[in-house]
């Protein structure tokens, strides 16, 4: 009877002790940029096997909404590839802090039947900016045709294609097109959202990504890594110093390398628009958006401990995504202010 006894005690104590272990599982939520999610879901998966006790909820749902959530204070982080702007960042309860994670291309992806399997089109900043104000409307224009004297451009009219939510792809694009049209900036401006002058919206990169698949005769703006999933043709872009460069991660590298000497202490910086012979021009950090002061002990601890693997041995799996890794020198200084969040 005291065997039988002993072991029903110890099945229990068996038991809690499963229980209690299931409980320590923590459930870190995050939501916003469709930019980094590819990046991002691998991180979450191979940090699971590093730190079994820690899950990952993520919502791809936009920069817009992941600045939004961060402010509400329903999520453990915001992702974004804008900036929060001054406003936004009085509007929170606490001070919050951007954690550039890396850095990313956003590409011109191209649906024109006769061009398949032929050499990538080369575009201007000057083109790019007048298909999307809509003065650029065929894509035999003569300024296309000029720069792409290989190809035979069709007689077809442009179909446009942009996001429809809020997006840190469109912040990045946008601020690229402010930066070499002062027609964009003064009509249109930046934003995570702005008023398009032509286009038909998708949601989310994968959004776009699927419209410009599904539409010939279409050109989009996605991040890099949605170009090559969806196996669609991407231009080759010349930068300000009139070079064509193609986006890669060695290309991103060295934007960012060219516009981060003096990068601000809360990394609130645009990188778009970089010189150089190696400079692709249409690149962009991407940043986590935590608090400061962290509401919850345990997941505040969690967070940390995954932040500082992500900006250090996570960085490893960026290249294979063509994701830029954090220059060295940039790691440091984010490691230090990763120590300044309070839990």
């Amino acid at each position: 009877m005291k065997k039988t006894i002993t072991k029903i005690i110890t099945s229990m104590f068996l038991i809690t002790t499963v229980f209690a272990q299931q409980k320590r599982v923590v459930l870190i939520n995050g939501a916003g940029a469709t930019f980094p999610y590819p990046l991002y879901s691998k991180w979450f998966y191979e940090y699971a096997k590093i730190d079994k006790t820690v899950n990952f909820n993520y919502q791809s749902i936009g920069s817009g909404g992941g600045i939004r959530q961060i402010l509400a204070q329903t999520v453990d982080f915001g992702a974004s590839d804008a900036v929060m702007t001054d406003e936004q960042l009085k509007q929170a309860p606490g001070k919050i802090l951007h954690i550039p994670m890396t850095a990313g291309a956003v590409v011109l992806i191209y649906n024109i039947p006769e061009l398949k399997g032929k050499e990538p089109l080369k575009l201007t900043s000057e083109i790019i900016s007048k298909i999307y104000l809509g003065k650029i409307k065929k894509w035999n224009d003569k300024l296309i045709q000029s720069e792409n004297p290989n190809l035979s451009l069709p007689d077809k009219q442009i179909v446009v294609v942009r996001r429809s939510d809020g997006s840190g792809t469109t912040f990045i694009f946008t601020d690229y097109l402010c930066e070499i049209s002062p027609e964009w900036k003064s009509k249109v401006g930046k934003g995570t959202s702005v008023n398009w002058p032509v286009g038909l919206g998708g949601k989310g990169n994968e959004g776009v990504a699927g419209i410009v698949k599904n539409t010939p005769y279409s050109i989009g703006y996605v991040e890099i890594s949605y170009a090559i999933q969806n196996n669609l043709d991407y231009a080759i872009v010349k930068n300000k110093d009139g070079y064509y460069v193609k986006p890669s991660v060695e290309s991103i590298t060295a934007a960012i390398e060219d516009k981060t000497k003096n990068i601000p202490d809360d990394y609130r910086v645009s990188i778009v628009n970089a010189g150089g012979k190696n400079s692709y021009p249409i690149v962009g950090f991407t940043w986590l958006l935590v608090y400061q002061k962290q509401q919850d002990k345990v997941r505040g601890e969690k967070l940390v401990q995954f932040l500082k693997w992500a900006v250090t041995e996570g960085q490893k799996y960026c290249p294979e995504l063509i994701y830029a890794p954090l220059p060295q020198n940039l790691v440091s200084k984010v490691l230090k202010t990763i120590e300044t969040i309070e839990y």
